[in-house]
């Protein structure tokens, strides 16, 4: 693939949401510490929301749980692409989209020309993006992007990413990942060349 990935806004909106939600609500690793996935109903609905940018408060509690619950199951996605196991990846993307009824519709805001974006059976927050991060993910599965679905190479990171890279070779969910890892490969050439 050449040039920058480019995906349209509401594509690139609802990827980000898939990032935020899995990073922010399944346990593993960040950057080299243990990531615990808040265990607190509340807490946990908080941190769905404010992936999204919503305050808490302002969304019924019964949704947001919504939210929750797919971050697990978007996992699921990320990982197997990582892998380059693309039947797994799509068979759970399926899943997803008949559990969350994604509709197309095309849409458009003040001053900006129509786009494509998906729909839940309903105006609930929960369903619009979990409708909107399933279809986004059968967007990049369902094309040439399938590989720029990231987990982190890190030691003791398991952190997922969407690659926007020019190049495709993204291997870190963040630069502190990767200044980890090329200052653990510093020291070693350090160590080895003194002894």
């Amino acid at each position: 693939m050449t040039g920058q990935v480019s995906f349209d806004s509401h594509a690139r909106s609802v990827l980000a949401a898939s990032v935020e939600y899995v990073n922010r609500l399944t346990p593993g690793y960040a950057g080299g510490v243990e990531h615990t996935a808040p265990s607190d109903e509340r807490q946990a609905v908080a941190e769905a929301l404010t992936a999204i940018g919503h305050p808490p408060k302002s969304v019924p509690l019964d949704d947001a749980q919504r939210l929750v619950r797919l971050a697990g199951r978007m996992r699921i996605v990320f990982e197997a692409a990582n892998t380059g196991d693309l039947d797994t990846a799509a068979a759970e993307i399926n899943a997803l989209l008949v559990d969350t009824n994604a509709r197309p519709q095309l849409d458009r805001g003040k001053d900006r020309p129509w786009s494509l974006h998906f729909h839940g059976p309903d105006e609930q927050l929960a369903n619009g993006w979990a409708a909107g991060c399933a279809a986004g993910l059968a967007l990049a599965v369902g094309s040439d992007l399938a590989g720029r679905l990231g987990v982190c190479a890190a030691p003791q990171c398991d952190r997922v990413f969407v690659d926007t890279s020019k190049n495709g070779q993204r291997r870190f969910c963040s630069p502190q990942c990767q200044s980890r890892v090329k200052a653990a490969a510093h020291r070693a050439r350090q160590q080895a060349a003194a002894e």
